[in-house]
């Protein structure tokens, strides 16, 4: 069991639904990191999802492409992320933490190091959006041979035939994307995400979480009221890049778990 697993199951006991946010390491710098994911637990945050910054993520939009360039220009590496979280976990010992990210990074690392290493910092579980099930030994069994959950993402083209190759070796939870498309693309509609939540969840017990497209404390509400709770990423990963204070991003993020946890 992992710190996502038991946040589940706590939430599942409580009739609620979750909220997870992302953030990016590094945006604009270390230390502004570390302070607004020190607060995200208290501002309602469920689950924190942790960007490992890379020169190339090709599912991301403008937004967080901005964040992890900016990271990256400040010096920030995967040692230093995992520095983020050995920081959270001074401070916060309960939130889960998924580090989400590209394999360029992990791979170059070497994949026991930074299992090994994950693990010691406090990470909970790894979203990597460029291995598929395919290569499910290259990353997947380790990891959660060393304990982490792995999360799979499915998208509206993930069909009937496709799905329960996505879902055979998922761990934690079901991150479905609400959109074709990238990141702070478009917005997400409730009519269109339903249906596919409740086809997912036909096919697994693992709870569903929506993301890509919530921008709105309401929107929040809709989408979590459907599914088993919602991401919001590019909508705060934006506040942080205009220059709003931590105080400001984390009123913000506390506006969004209130109405997802309404949903």
């Amino acid at each position: 069991m992992t710190r996502i697993d038991d946040t589940f199951a706590r939430l599942r006991a409580a009739n609620r639904k979750a909220f997870v946010t992302y953030i990016m390491a590094g945006d604009p710098d270390a230390e502004t990191t570390k302070r607004i994911a020190r607060g995200l637990g208290a501002a309602g945050v469920d689950v924190i999802e942790l960007g490992l910054p890379f020169t190339d993520p090709m599912a991301d939009g403008p937004t967080i492409q901005l964040a992890g360039q900016r990271a990256l220009d400040g010096g920030m590496t995967l040692e230093g992320t995992l520095d983020i979280v050995r920081d959270l976990r001074a401070h916060d010992d309960a939130t889960p933490v998924v580090l989400m990210g590209y394999y360029n990074p992990i791979y170059s690392r070497g994949v026991d190091r930074f299992l090994e290493e994950a693990r010691e910092a406090g990470v909970d579980g790894l979203i990597v959006v460029d291995l598929p099930p395919e290569e499910d030994d290259e990353l997947c069994i380790p990891a959660q041979r060393a304990g982490l959950n792995f999360i799979r993402l499915a998208t509206p083209t993930t069909d009937d035939r496709r799905l329960p190759k996505v879902l055979q070796n998922t761990s934690g939870f079901v991150y479905y994307v609400s959109i074709t498309g990238i990141t702070g693309a478009g917005s997400a509609s409730v009519e269109k995400v339903a249906p596919e939540v409740a086809r997912i969840k036909a096919a697994t017990d693992l709870p569903v979480i929506v993301g890509f497209g919530i921008k709105t404390p309401e929107a929040a509400r809709d989408i979590a009221a459907v599914a088993d709770g919602c991401v919001v990423g590019s909508a705060i990963v934006d506040r942080i890049g205009k220059g709003d204070d931590v105080d400001a991003v984390l009123d913000y993020v506390r506006a969004l778990a209130d109405g997802a946890h309404s949903g």
